[in-house]
């Protein structure tokens, strides 16, 4: 007798819904549209443990602070300013073949700042009067040498391209607070992000979580609103016509149904963006102090302070995931002249990152949001053509506050002259892990079935700096 299998088999996740319509599945959707957690992307899940932030706010500096010129003062370093590296410190290879160079002092001047007596150099003035909020890192290390890994590293865990973002992980993994704009944002203020795309890209996850970059010129939208010609009934038709389309394609297609889930999403998505999303970008609704307080008067400080503005305005309506790239481009990376270069972008970034913590706490939303500070890596304690600074992965600073991170502390700490990290060394994964962790996300069991494989989205490390939480 031959044997039939009693469960049937699905061309899609589209027919497997449809025909359990009336059955477990449909029980299951009547649940999550019951709950705030409806809003979720299928495949989302709730958190695995608490979580005490609900969104993140990333400012990416670009290029490579100078850790020892902002949060990581090395008297050492100064004493030893003009010589040669010390061989107790060991030998590294840096991009620019500079570790022979002499050693360079650092020319900012210092002070302890708060109740926490955290040291903040006179580059971040503004940025210092908030030290009681800010749990430093000084103990970051990561794997690459040059800005493309580095960057790439930093946002998806691995300097070589093809992995989801950090932003496409939390959105996978918790989904979207709000139906109707993107869950996922991305800003810049200058040129284009190094790697550009595949930094907010989705890799192997499906493509409705990648990031949605935002213009830094003009309106953020490009394209948003429909011409005059159509009217709100034409295009429903449309988006409607073309859905059923789809469906019919699917179904024969099964291998493109992520893809085309995703193109199908876009098309919801931007169609109902068209009402929600010109208020969300509106920052004339803020009065003139809020501007004034996000250095939006000052053109130095205008564009990442219209960013940081706009970034608190998207978690307010929900948004999972806002990454603000200050110095887009590299901005940051001053392998000559650090003075003039560090001056500048502290000056463009100071004031409006200032706003942005002082605006989140009046508004009652930094216990909920998460901010993350920091670049791919931090800079060198030796010179590189005399007045200059070149890349230093093994050692360099970030800094988290709100979101659960414990307020007025310091984590780890690098050798005498800032080249590595000693004490608590924290690589980039364990960054990634307690990001997730503070969102409520086990980085261990957040995973996705990838050519036979479950990866996560700290690759095969990761482990919670639980110092930073508190």
């Amino acid at each position: 007798m031959l044997y039939r299998p009693h469960v049937n088999r699905f061309a899609s996740r589209r027919e497997f819904l449809t025909r359990a319509g009336g059955g477990f599945g449909a029980l299951a959707l009547s649940y999550l549209l019951s709950q705030e957690s409806a809003k979720a992307s299928p495949g989302a899940m709730l958190p695995t443990q608490v979580a005490k932030a609900k969104s993140v706010i990333w400012l990416f500096m670009e290029g490579g602070p100078s850790h020892v010129d902002l949060f990581d003062p090395k008297p050492v370093l100064q004493k030893l300013a003009g010589k040669p590296m010390p061989r107790s410190f060991g030998h590294v290879l840096t991009a620019m073949g500079t570790s022979d160079n002499t050693l360079m002092a650092s020319k900012r001047s210092w002070q302890r700042y708060g109740k926490s007596g955290i040291w903040v150099s006179n580059w971040y003035p503004h940025i210092a009067q908030h030290a009681d909020k800010l749990c430093v890192i000084r103990s970051c290390w990561a794997d690459g040498l040059n800005h493309v890994g580095s960057i790439c590293q930093m946002n998806t865990g691995l300097i070589l391209a093809g992995r989801p973002s950090m932003g496409a992980w939390t959105t996978y993994g918790l989904g979207s607070a709000n139906d109707n704009l993107p869950a996922f944002v991305v800003l810049t203020d200058a040129g284009e992000v190094t790697g550009g795309a595949k930094n907010w890209g989705a890799g192997f996850l499906p493509a409705q979580y990648q990031g949605s970059l935002f213009r830094h010129d003009g309106s953020p939208i490009a394209d948003l609103t429909p011409p005059a010609s159509v009217g709100a009934r034409q295009q429903r038709a449309k988006l409607d016509l073309l859905d059923k389309m789809n469906h019919s394609f699917d179904r024969a297609n099964v291998a493109s149904e992520g893809e085309l889930d995703a193109r199908l999403d876009s098309y919801e998505l931007a169609y109902r963006m068209q009402s929600a999303a010109p208020e969300a970008v509106d920052l004339s609704q803020e009065d003139a102090a809020t501007h004034e307080l996000y250095g939006m008067n000052d053109k130095a400080t205008e564009k990442i302070g219209t960013n940081c503005l706009l970034a608190r305005r998207l978690v307010e309506r929900g948004v999972r995931f806002v990454e603000l790239y200050c110095g887009s481009g590299v901005g940051w990376d001053a392998h000559t002249d650090i003075e003039g270069n560090h001056t500048r972008n502290c000056r463009a970034s100071d004031k409006p990152i200032a706003g942005l913590l002082t605006d989140l706490q009046q508004r009652g939303l930094l216990d909920e949001t998460l901010v993350v500070w920091g670049g791919e890596f931090g800079r060198t304690p030796f010179n590189e053509k005399g007045n200059g600074r070149d890349h230093n992965p093994w050692g360099f600073t970030m800094w988290m506050a709100g979101g659960g991170s414990r307020a007025g502390s310091v984590v780890g700490s690098t050798d005498d002259i800032g080249l590595r990290a000693v004490e608590r060394p924290c690589h980039v994964h364990d960054i990634h892990a307690t990001i997730l962790a503070l969102m409520g996300i086990d980085h261990l069991a957040l995973t996705y079935l990838h050519n036979g494989r479950r990866e996560r989205p700290t690759v095969n490390g990761g482990e919670v700096v639980t110092e930073a939480m508190a």
